[in-house]
């Protein structure tokens, strides 16, 4: 019996195209090969019988990605392109236009030209909507249009776009982009150095190394480590970045599955660079994965002080399997424990809220745990800094506004209105405010809040049931008392709001490069590491040295 239906499974999966990913002969294989051939021949079935023409491979991508969606949202199905761009990501090497670029409401955009590479070099910049790529149409296209701007070095491509609403061309020379782990460092002053680490590529540990070994031998003798928006990577890099600073030999991170192969201890295999220096670690809420493996470690180890505002909480590693095809399935293998022991995984993906949302640990059931100095820290919500800012905060309106573009379409338009900027640094005033107020009126910038979000269900819902006319009016009064509500919310965090507009509007005239430099003399969360470390008797204190 257990013969027949393993041939049948192994035929079935053949057939159909499905992917699997190996598992042991345990007990639950009968489960898994029931449960497929169920799906396969329910597949059949539909795509055979339905009244109208069906498209499979449409079909399957949606059932996949609805199961992977279910589990958790790092789990996830990779077509062959997708595992082009994922593998780009880590090398941190393509060929293409050197831009950031997102698609949004069927509109490409760009977000951010890089200096110096080819869309920066063909006159793009952040805010143009790209139209047409060569021949194609981009409100006809469908699939990733990225991929329209990616091909061999020195392959030309005509582009069409719209700045301001106003219809411009160019022509693109692809080339090659080296995309930077570390993109800025540089001194602060004569002691403090300063290494932003923007994600955990290949190259991260040895770019960091660089950073660090130049400033030392600039004569600094103080590191801040800036992990902000840090998203993560390769869990390898995080542990080398680690080794610059702590003996051959620690413990980072450990992984832990109920696959026992997936059990791991990462140990640092290197002799360190500096042992001594003391360092300042920067994360916020957009710090996660790798970043916080490497926040948590040399908090644990007593080797950092951690400053900012609490990282984002993902204690969960993935790695890629190689499906037929070219394609990949990322599967969610383990977690990860800091050395002290602590899991900072924030969402439990097992357990579901009534609304289908994976659940939060409260932080009054979080575990205690102890650094190396026997300071307590705990899991269950991400890092939490040891000298934490809560002016650094992200506020629900200041995330609103930076989700729906608020703020970045705003100064797109300030851009053009003050051609003449340059390396200037304006000072953003009440009546700059007044004026972004009036932008997002005038455009019609929704916020999207929760409430505003859940207040819109609700007339959607009454206009099914035929009822929204008999609540139109105060639904709309409900809507004028949010709206005013979230314009006070803005007054209220308007200083925030300022902070995210001048750095916005610095990336338009001076690149990511001119917002690091001007980082060093004007942002907060440097300013309080450089005191700390001016005032080495509370660092000490705080890491009970």
């Amino acid at each position: 019996m257990f013969s027949k239906i393993k041939k049948r499974y192994i035929i079935t999966v053949l057939l159909s195209g499905f992917f699997f990913v190996g598992v042991s002969f345990k007990e639950d294989f009968f489960e898994i090969a029931k449960q497929i051939e169920i799906f396969t021949n329910i597949f059949k079935t539909v795509n055979q019988n339905y009244v109208d023409e069906t498209n499979p491979s449409e079909l399957m991508d949606k059932a996949v990605k609805s199961m992977l969606a279910d589990i958790d949202p790092y789990t996830n199905y990779f077509s062959e392109q997708d595992v082009i761009k994922f593998k780009i990501n880590n090398t941190g090497e393509y060929t293409g236009i050197g831009a950031m670029i997102t698609r949004k409401d069927d509109k490409l955009i760009i977000k951010e030209p890089y200096k110096g590479f080819p869309a920066d070099k063909a006159g793009l910049k952040a805010g143009d909507e790209i139209t047409q790529i060569g021949d194609v149409l981009l409100s006809d296209f469908k699939d990733d249009a990225s991929q329209l701007l990616k091909g061999a070095k020195n392959t030309k491509v005509d582009i069409k776009y719209l700045r301001l609403g106003k219809p411009m061309s160019t022509q693109i020379t692809l080339d090659e982009v080296e995309i930077k782990a570390v993109p800025f460092f540089a001194k602060i002053d004569e002691k403090t150095g300063y290494i932003v680490l923007s994600q955990f590529n290949k190259k991260a540990s040895s770019e960091t190394r660089e950073a660090l070994e130049k400033l030392k031998n600039d004569g600094v003798t103080q590191i801040i480590l800036d992990l902000r928006g840090n998203p993560g990577g390769l869990l390898h890099e995080a542990v080398n970045i680690c080794n610059l600073f702590v003996p051959k030999g620690e413990i980072i991170v450990t992984t832990k599955s109920k696959n026992e192969k997936y059990n791991s201890t990462y140990k640092t295999t290197r002799e360190p660079i500096d042992t001594q220096i003391p360092i300042a670690v920067i994360v916020d809420g957009k710090s996660a994965s790798a970043s916080e493996i490497v926040a948590g470690a040399l908090q644990d180890l007593d080797r950092a002080v951690v400053v900012g505002s609490r990282s984002f909480g993902k204690g969960l590693v993935q790695r890629p399997f190689d499906l037929t095809y070219g394609t990949q399935v990322k599967v969610t293998i383990s977690r990860y424990y800091t050395p002290s022991g602590r899991c900072i995984q924030a969402l439990n993906y097992s357990k579901k809220d009534k609304n289908g949302k994976a659940t939060k640990t409260d932080e009054k059931n979080f575990t205690a745990f102890k650094t190396k100095n026997g300071r307590t820290v705990y899991d269950g919500g991400g890092i939490l800094p040891d000298v934490e800012l809560e002016e650094t905060k992200l506020s629900s309106i200041a995330e609103a506004l930076q989700k729906n573009d608020a703020i970045f379409n705003y100064v797109t338009n300030y851009y053009y209105k003050n051609p003449s900027l340059g390396d200037k640094i304006p000072t953003l005033t009440d009546a700059d405010m007044a004026d972004f107020k009036a932008f997002i009126k005038k455009e019609k910038i929704s916020f999207d809040t929760e409430t505003e979000l859940a207040l819109k269900t609700t007339l959607e819902k009454a206009k099914k049931e035929k009822i929204d006319a008999s609540i139109a009016a105060e639904y709309q009064q409900l809507l004028t008392a949010l709206q005013k509500s979230e314009e006070t919310l803005i007054d209220k965090n308007s200083k925030e709001i300022k902070n995210l507009l001048l750095d916005e509007i610095i990336k338009r005239y001076q690149y990511k490069e001119g917002l690091y430099q001007y980082y060093t003399k004007n942002n907060s969360e440097i300013k309080k590491a450089v005191t700390l470390f001016n005032n080495i008797a509370e660092y000490n204190k705080i890491l009970k040295i």
